[in-house]
């Protein structure tokens, strides 16, 4: 089974933790002082939320995989696509470790396909989200400085 991942760049995240929270129906499922994430079945989908970037609004879309098989199921459609493909084993990002992949599409658009394999207690291996060092430790980008290990 898979779940539509939704991660939205926000300025002000406790107001928003309360207005998603308000608009869901229920609180987020993770929380912390940069992030919040609601793991909602109606609608089935992975809703993220982030101050982490400076730029403000849609950050990526994705896919999320219940399992290894679907995750490799995803990455033959995104191989289809012929867009380059960027793969990330083990990734640290979002408090959780996954492998993931990641495609560009014609917008410019990230799209982030996943599998996650269990929690960490941090943003990402960089140091804690406090630091504001650096803010786009996830997604890969065009850009090699802000390239790491992971999403928005």
């Amino acid at each position: 089974m898979k779940r539509l991942h939704v991660h939205l760049a926000v300025e002000n995240l406790e107001q928003n933790i309360n207005f998603y929270s308000t608009m869901f129906g229920c609180q987020p499922t993770v929380q912390h002082e940069d992030y919040a994430k609601w793991m909602l079945d109606d609608p089935r989908v992975n809703f993220a939320i982030s101050n982490r970037s400076k730029k403000l609004g849609l950050d990526h879309l994705g896919i999320q995989a219940d399992d290894e098989a679907t995750l490799k199921g995803i990455k033959q459609q995104l191989d289809a696509t012929q867009v380059p493909v960027e793969e990330q084993q083990g990734a640290a990002c979002c408090y959780v470790r996954s492998d993931k992949y990641w495609v560009t599409d014609p917008q410019g658009i990230a799209w982030e396909s996943f599998h996650s394999l269990s929690d960490i207690p941090t943003f990402n291996e960089q140091n804690a989200a406090s630091d504001g060092e650096n803010p786009y430790a996830c997604r890969p980008t065009k850009d090699d400085e802000n390239k790491s290990s992971c999403c928005g």
